[in-house]
């Protein structure tokens, strides 16, 4: 059985990005988005088997792990589905806003992950292992003003990660994480910032952020280790950004010297 990997959210951004990085480099895949316009091209472009499905949706996640089942089953899982709402304080937030980051961030990345379990035991068994990777956020491991529920949210989809490595433990089946930092994708900040464009371009101003290919380069890597490698933990920040805190704008330029 050849590897392949089922991709979430896999739509744009950084999801799209890793399903034509591991396409590039002959490995099959599932992707799995809500919008079938932008599937199907995706479809056209790489050659990936297209699912339509909100991760959010009992039913469809179901309908999901029948399909790749189906169709030839699955080794791999990286759980990028995920997103931000709003920049508010704990007092002003919106439990609404609260309530959809847990459910995609959190509840989706348990339920796509318990729904595929028995396809990368059986992918397991083929191949010999299976990967899951969830990715996450520098925002889950660190926390700062006006990032309450997403913080909430990625620290709790790390955590989530951490329980599924212990129970895991002794299976062939490897669970790892990617938390990268300042990425500049095309809907991430201006969906947080509720479209406002103006607002959403600020944090890239002066700055040279992650794209959305070079996390994918990150994350397809750690596929490609050999299979008793687990990257645990992966950080990833543009040299700029030293910490959440710490974004250092304009050129970077060696100190002292002449």
């Amino acid at each position: 059985m050849q590897h392949r990997i089922v991709v979430t959210g896999a739509s744009s951004g950084i999801g799209a990005a890793t399903v034509r990085r591991f396409a590039e480099l002959g490995w099959r895949t599932v992707a799995v988005a809500r919008r079938a316009d932008r599937l199907a091209e995706l479809a056209d472009e790489t050659g990936t088997h297209p699912i339509v499905c909100d991760v959010t949706d009992e039913r469809q996640v179901a309908a999901l792990a029948a399909e790749v089942a189906e169709t030839g089953g699955a080794t791999g899982l990286v759980n990028n589905a995920g997103g931000a709402l709003g920049t508010d304080s704990v007092e002003a937030s919106s439990n609404d806003d609260w309530r959809q980051m847990f459910e995609v961030n959190v509840i989706g990345l348990r339920t796509v992950t318990a729904a595929l379990l028995p396809i990368l035991r059986d992918g397991a068994r083929r191949t010999g292992w299976a990967s899951i990777l969830n990715l996450t956020s520098t925002a889950g491991h660190a926390a700062y003003p006006g990032g309450a529920g997403y913080n909430a949210a990625k620290f709790a989809a790390h955590a989530v990660t951490d329980v599924l490595r212990l129970e895991l433990a002794g299976e062939p089946i490897r669970v790892m994480e990617l938390a990268p930092g300042l990425v500049h994708t095309e809907e991430f900040t201006l969906k947080r910032l509720r479209g406002d464009a103006a607002a959403a371009a600020k944090p890239y101003e002066d700055v040279i952020p992650l794209t959305a290919e070079e996390v994918a380069g990150v994350l397809v890597g750690a596929f490609e280790q050999p299979p008793h490698v687990n990257q645990d933990l992966i950080v990833l920040r543009p040299v700029a950004q030293s910490s959440v805190f710490h974004t250092h704008r304009g050129p970077l330029l060696p100190r002292g010297g002449e």
